[in-house]
């Protein structure tokens, strides 16, 4: 089998939408080499499900030292419910944008790492709702995917299963905390190549080392 890069993601996780920049610089680098599998988490699903009211204060100090290290901003709409999580009626909760992850996949498998960051971006930046049906529909649009058929799956059972099956994998993998990267060579060979925010260099040394070996 050709080796495969596992990004274990979630869309609520700020550190994953500053790594992203990374991921997509190891994609385009490594695309000859590697193919990119993005499975959701479940960061935030079942009791760890949280009103924006909770984990405001904290989001507030951490999204600092995440713009710091990565270089990436956080953008205004998506500050003014941060600073004021009174005022705002947002849940953060993984489930839909990772169902909307697994029915992108079956639509463009291939672009499966730039819609996952395209999530991020919405949230993170705009200041998208994910719990909202309607925080998809311009990504609907940007890859002409009919409104209709999305929209029927976002609701399906078969598609909420597909998700709940990706967090299983996550933790199968003994992935706890994201972004977490790893690199699969064979049906049971699997090497850990970064658990949290790791830079380019570091990211693209460890992959060649790992490929190298394997070559080898």
């Amino acid at each position: 089998m050709k080796p495969m890069i596992i990004y274990c993601y979630d869309a609520y996780c700020g550190w994953c939408y500053g790594f992203s920049p990374v991921m997509k610089k190891i994609e385009e680098t490594f695309k000859d080499q590697l193919t990119i599998e993005v499975l959701s988490g479940g960061m935030m699903i079942e009791e760890s499900v949280a009103p924006i009211e909770k984990i405001g204060p904290y989001i507030q100090a951490a999204y600092k030292k995440v713009e710091d290290l990565t270089g990436v901003k956080f953008g205004e709409d998506f500050l003014w419910h941060i600073n004021n999580p009174e005022q705002s009626d947002w849940v953060m909760n993984s489930e839909k944008p990772a169902i909307a992850l697994c029915i992108f996949k079956d639509f463009y498998p291939e672009q499966q790492l730039a819609f996952a960051s395209d999530l991020q971006y919405a949230l993170n930046y705009e200041g998208r709702d994910l719990d909202d049906n309607e925080a998809y529909r311009h990504l609907l649009e940007k890859y002409g995917i009919h409104p209709e058929s999305f929209y029927t799956k976002l609701n399906s059972e078969a598609y909420k299963e597909q998700a709940y099956y990706e967090f299983s994998l996550c933790k199968q993998l003994q992935v706890t905390a994201f972004p977490a990267v790893l690199m699969q060579l064979s049906e049971t060979k699997f090497h850990l190549l970064s658990r949290g925010y790791t830079g380019y260099d570091a990211m693209k040394e460890r992959i060649s080392l790992v490929l190298s070996e394997h070559a080898e």
